[in-house]
């Protein structure tokens, strides 16, 4: 097929995949890091991410995945697109887009695999403001959050950051961690049971002087969303 224009005639921005990945580890909201070990902003800590490579990416989740790999070795179990960054600014190399994926994820030891990278790990986000940020990934780990923290509010999102096995404490303390505030454990459990996301094990685990029911994601089962927020 003849196109009725030159592709090369226009300037084309730079296009980017970012991947902002939470967790609740020690009862702190973490967010995970690269240390970039080249310019622009050698030095500084940024989102793993990186320039889509049309030979080998199938898809723009393809590039997500791909960069999460290698810069951090973690895998997560679901993607969220969160939204598109873009403008002339935001990069010194031009003007530039990034793709935005998000996700909550259990605590887990994370290296690097790239030269680009000097060091990763977990930052609690009351630490955020502390170090030096690349880009605008601040301004973006914050959009992350803010979304992070609704969907944790009509959702059972926060169970992917759970072991396998949890109590209905476990569960509500990462959901307050997450959204800053207590919410009921009555209305934690309906919500529970509505959900239809969880099956209860024969196995208790001891919790103050009593055993404590455990639970776990049944396989294969997708966030439902609530059209009323968690009360709390």
């Amino acid at each position: 097929m003849t196109l009725p224009y030159d592709i090369s005639d226009y300037k084309n921005p730079l296009f980017t995949i970012d991947n902002v990945l939470f967790t609740v580890d020690k009862n702190a909201l973490k967010v995970l890091l690269v240390k970039r070990a080249s310019e622009p902003f050698k030095d500084a800590w940024g989102l793993p991410g990186g320039f889509v490579d049309i030979e080998q990416d199938a898809d723009t989740n393809a590039t997500a995945l791909r960069k999460l790999k290698e810069k951090t070795s973690v895998i997560p179990p679901y993607l969220e697109q969160l939204k598109v960054f873009s403008g002339l600014t935001r990069d010194p190399r031009g003007f530039s887009a990034t793709l935005v994926y998000f996700a909550l994820v259990q605590a887990q030891t994370v290296q690097s695999f790239i030269d680009t990278v000097d060091d990763v790990k977990w930052v609690e986000m009351s630490a955020i403001q502390a170090i030096d940020i690349a880009f605008d990934h601040e301004h973006i780990i914050e959009q992350a959050q803010q979304r992070l923290v609704q969907k944790s509010l009509y959702s059972m999102l926060p169970v992917y950051c759970l072991p396998e096995q949890f109590t209905v404490s476990e569960l509500k303390t990462v959901i307050e961690v997450i959204i800053g505030k207590s919410v009921q454990r009555k209305s934690l459990l309906r919500r529970m049971e509505a959900s239809g996301m969880f099956e209860t094990m024969t196995e208790k685990v001891k919790s103050g002087g009593r055993k404590a029911q455990m639970y776990r994601l049944i396989d294969g089962a997708s966030i439902l969303n609530f059209e009323r927020n968690l009360v709390i």
